[in-house]
Parts: structure tokens; C-alpha cells; sequence
């Protein structure tokens, strides 16, 4: 089923198209027809090339040298119970000292709050 295509002027994005919709609209030119379903058609013949049709397609495309088969591995972690484990864990994850990231202490707090207030 072909649709009638409907210009409208305000939506041209270039001068060309803002023309050429005003002919359409005006009558001095012909709207085109669009078919989408045999557009859709003929778009699925060219999805598929003719060489993938053949058994020449297999040969054409296969890979040239052979891939190795994935082994599947399992990894389980072993459970000690130990909490001096996860210290030393946590130790190895947190941040370093060059890091902009730092402890704040109460002493740190009063000396900001003592630097930031004025001299009157």
C-alpha cells in the first residue's frame, strides 16, 4: 500500500526542501509515493549476499586458521573464618596517603575553624 507523502514547509530543514515542499503543496510539482512494505521487501533481498546463498559462502567466510574451545573455569573462594584475613584484605584495598582523600579529626576541624576566622 503506497502513502501519499504530505509536505509541510515548516518542517524543511534546508531552503531546497522548504522549495521544494511549496511546489508540492502549491500543485507544481508531483508528491511522491512511498511503498514501505515493498521498500522492506527489497531491502531484505540486499541483507544477504548472493555469495551466502551458495555453499561457496561457508568456504568463503570461514576462518582460516582454527579457534581453540573455551574451558570453563571455576573459582571458589575458600572460607578461613580468620577476621585478621579480611584486615589485612581491607588494608591492601584502602586508599594511599597520596591520595586527596584524608582523615578528618577533631584537632583538624578546630584548626581550620581558627584559620578562618578574622582579624578585627
Amino acid at each position: 500500500m503506497a502513502d501519499q507523502v504530505k509536505p509541510n514547509v515548516n518542517q524543511a530543514s534546508t531552503h531546497d526542501a522548504q522549495l521544494a515542499a511549496d511546489n508540492m503543496a502549491s500543485g507544481a510539482e508531483k508528491t511522491p509515493k512511498v511503498d514501505f512494505e515493498s521498500d522492506y521487501a527489497a531491502a531484505q533481498q540486499f541483507s544477504v549476499s548472493e555469495i551466502d546463498r551458495t555453499n561457496a559462502g561457508v568456504t568463503a567466510t570461514a576462518p582460516e586458521k582454527k579457534v581453540s574451545e573455551v574451558k570453563e573455569t571455576k573459582t571458589e573462594a575458600q572460607s578461613t573464618g580468620n577476621p585478621q584475613d579480611y584486615l589485612e584484605m581491607a588494608k591492601e584495598v584502602g586508599g594511599s596517603r597520596t591520595e586527596a582523600v584524608t582523615n578528618v579529626s577533631d584537632e583538624l576541624v578546630e584548626k581550620a575553624l581558627k584559620k578562618g576566622k578574622s582579624k578585627q
